[in-house]
């Protein structure tokens, strides 16, 4: 996931963890490009996709493994380039796992296609593949490979047919749609 604040660079609290830790698992790899047949959003408007982002399914990774209340928040930099702060609750230490990184597009900005940055020099691809783009309420994202899949929402819920119809275009388009997991929001205790 991408989220909109920061520093330059990427600051990381007590380990790694949060939606779209694609971007983390895939920076580890260097990896930024598009999974082959797979197209980002063109007519993208980053300033409304800025903000809190709930991760609904994603598939499995060890960066997230175990971890709750999964989210992502994105916002523009003075820069221009997109902040990101990813969070994930762990109920077995009881703590939460936090990182912040640093996201550019790879081209044209209506084109939802980046290059997220953790820890420099390590980049990892963040590519929007479906996006409501009415009202921004919901978005799936895909890393370089058909490894990496994410199911966003504006809320920690998100509307079953819409779910339903997300989980089909990912298996349309080669993902792993089976193994994708519902992540549980609603464990972390209120801050």
């Amino acid at each position: 996931m991408l989220s909109l604040a920061g520093r330059p660079g990427a600051a990381v609290r007590r380990g790694i963890a949060a939606p779209a830790l694609l971007l983390v698992v895939v920076t580890v790899t260097g990896c930024t490009g598009v999974p082959s047949g797979v197209e980002p959003v063109e007519g993208f408007e980053a300033e409304r996709y800025t903000g809190q982002w709930y991760s609904i399914k994603r598939l499995d990774h060890r960066f997230e493994r175990g971890l709750t209340d999964v989210s992502a928040e994105y916002w523009i930099r003075d820069d221009g380039r997109v902040g990101v702060r990813n969070r994930g609750f762990d109920p077995e230490d009881g703590e939460w796992r936090e990182i912040e990184g640093t996201a550019r597009f790879q081209g044209d900005p209506e084109r939802a296609s980046l290059t997220v940055t953790f820890t420099w020099p390590i980049r990892g691809g963040y590519h929007v593949i479906a996006l409501d783009k009415e009202a921004y309420e919901w978005a799936m994202v895909s890393g370089p490979t058909r490894g990496y899949l994410w199911i966003l929402s504006r809320e920690p819920e998100l509307d079953e047919e819409v779910l339903t119809r997300l989980v089909e275009r990912a298996d349309d388009l080669g993902f792993e749609a089976d193994a994708l997991e519902r992540v549980e929001h609603g464990v972390a205790p209120a801050e």
